[in-house]
């Protein structure tokens, strides 16, 4: 006897009640949208970060080319680089000396410790 399928079933988007059933959905769909930013990226050249924080509070991040240079793109309002080799690495060169004065800020911040940081 053939078995007779109800095909896809519409569920009611509403918060779920059982915390097993909520997990594996959550971890299901991370997934999906990974995939999907990941064809995005792919299929259209553009850059993309995903955040998602979980029920369990842990994050979860998606970035093409890094989740840290898209969202310093985003922050900082800048243009898209274009192509051309040294533009590219002018803005590499800058990248690493924003990151490294970055980090010197965050060390002196730990130790208490005011520096003037050198312009480039």
């Amino acid at each position: 006897m053939a078995r007779i399928s109800r095909g896809r079933q519409k569920i009611e988007i509403k918060k779920m009640t059982n915390e097993s059933n909520l997990h594996v959905t959550f971890s299901k769909r991370r997934l999906g949208i990974f995939k999907k930013a990941s064809e995005l990226c792919t299929l259209c050249d553009v850059d993309v970060a995903v955040l998602i924080f979980s029920p369990g509070k842990k994050v979860f991040s998606f970035g093409h080319k890094s989740v840290d240079s898209v969202i310093q793109r985003f922050v900082n309002g800048a243009p898209p680089i274009s192509s051309g080799p040294t533009e590219l690495i002018q803005a590499y060169r800058e990248t690493t000396i924003r990151d490294l004065n970055t980090q010197l800020m965050e060390i002196t911040m730990l130790d208490g410790v005011t520096v003037e940081l050198a312009q480039s």
